[in-house]
C-alpha cells in the first residue's frame, strides 16, 4: 500500500515538521542530521546554558544560518505555546511506505503505534516520545483524523520525530487490513474490552497498537479490523485515562514482554530505539 499518491514534495508536506520549536526538539533536529535545516533563530536575550551551547555548536558544524532576533519577533513567529527562545526551519519530514513499517527492524518484529482520531497535538507529541522510548519501530497516522507534525507536536515529542518512522495513510481501516495481510497482529485499546492489556499474548509477535481519541475511542471500522481488543485495568472511580497515558502503559507492556533474556529495566536508550 502506498503511503500517498502524488509527488515526493506532496508526501512530505502531509507529515509536516518544517518549523521546529523548543530547545530539546531543535537540538535533536541538528543532532540527527537527517534533513536540511534552513536556518536557526535564537532570541537575543537568552542566558547561557549547556543545551544552548550544544545547539550553537551543532548549527556551526552543519553550517546552518544563525539569526539572533528579538524575543518578541521570535514569539510572534512561533506556533507553539513556549518556544523557549529557539526556533528552526527545516525540510519537511519524509513519510515512509506502510509496507516498510511492517518489516522487522534490527532482527526484531515490527512494533507499530496507530492513531485513530487523536487530534490534540500535545497528546500526539507525548505518544511519539513514549513510542520511541519503548522501542516502537514506527507510527501510522491517518491523513485526516490525527494531528501531524506541527510545531507543538514536535516540541512535545522532544526530538522523537527525527528518529521514528511515520506513515501517512488515506484511511486507517484499509491500512490495518494491509498490515494484517503482512502478518501484523492488530491490537486495539478499548475501555470496554474483556481482555486485560496485561494478558496480551501477541506482544512478542509483529504487533500494531491502535489508540482512539479520548471521547469516542476507535471508529467502528477501525475496531472491526482489530484482531484483539484489550483494556487497561482501572481500579479507581475514573472511567478512562488520557490517551497519551494509555499509550505509555500499552507501549511499555509490549516492551516488557519483548525483553530479551538478560535485559532488565535498565536497558539503554540505544537498545530501546532499535
Amino acid at each position: 500500500m502506498a503511503v500517498s499518491r502524488g509527488s515526493a514534495a506532496d508526501r512530505r508536506s502531509e507529515l509536516g515538521g518544517t518549523q521546529i520549536e523548543g530547545r530539546h526538539a531543535v537540538r535533536e533536529l541538528l543532532l540527527a542530521g537527517r534533513r536540511r535545516v534552513r536556518d536557526l533563530w535564537l532570541a537575543d536575550d537568552l542566558d547561557d546554558s549547556p543545551i544552548l551551547d550544544d545547539i550553537r555548536e551543532l548549527a556551526a558544524e552543519a553550517r546552518v544560518t544563525l539569526r539572533r532576533v528579538r524575543r518578541d519577533e521570535l514569539e510572534a513567529a512561533a506556533l507553539s505555546e513556549a518556544p523557549q527562545g529557539v526556533l528552526a526551519h527545516a525540510a519537511a519530514l519524509e513519510p515512509v511506505d506502510l509496507d516498510e513499517l511492517a518489516k522487522p527492524v534490527g532482527g526484531r518484529p515490527p512494533f507499530l503505534v496507530c492513531l485513530d482520531g487523536v487530534t490534540d497535538p500535545h497528546n500526539v507529541g507525548a505518544i511519539l516520545r513514549t513510542a520511541l522510548g519503548a522501542g516502537a519501530s514506527g507510527v501510522v497516522l491517518p491523513r485526516h483524523r490525527a494531528a501531524h507534525v506541527t510545531p507543538t507536536v514536535a516540541k512535545a515529542a522532544a526530538g522523537a520525530v527525527e528518529h521514528l518512522p511515520m506513515a501517512v495513510v488515506s484511511g486507517l481501516p484499509s491500512a490495518l487490513a494491509r498490515l494484517s495481510e503482512l502478518g501484523v497482529w492488530i491490537v486495539g485499546l478499548d475501555a470496554g474490552a474483556e481482555r486485560s492489556l496485561f494478558d496480551l499474548e501477541v506482544a512478542e509477535a509483529p504487533v500494531a497498537l491502535v489508540l482512539g481519541d479520548e471521547g469516542r475511542g476507535m471508529g467502528r471500522l477501525v475496531r472491526a479490523r482489530c484482531d484483539v481488543l484489550s483494556a487497561i485495568p482501572l481500579w479507581g472511580p475514573v472511567a478512562s485515562l488520557n490517551v497519551s497515558v494509555a499509550a505509555a502503559l500499552a507501549c511499555y507492556e509490549v516492551a516488557r514482554r519483548r525483553q530479551s533474556p538478560g535485559e532488565g529495566s535498565s536497558a539503554s536508550d540505544s537498545e530501546l530505539m532499535q
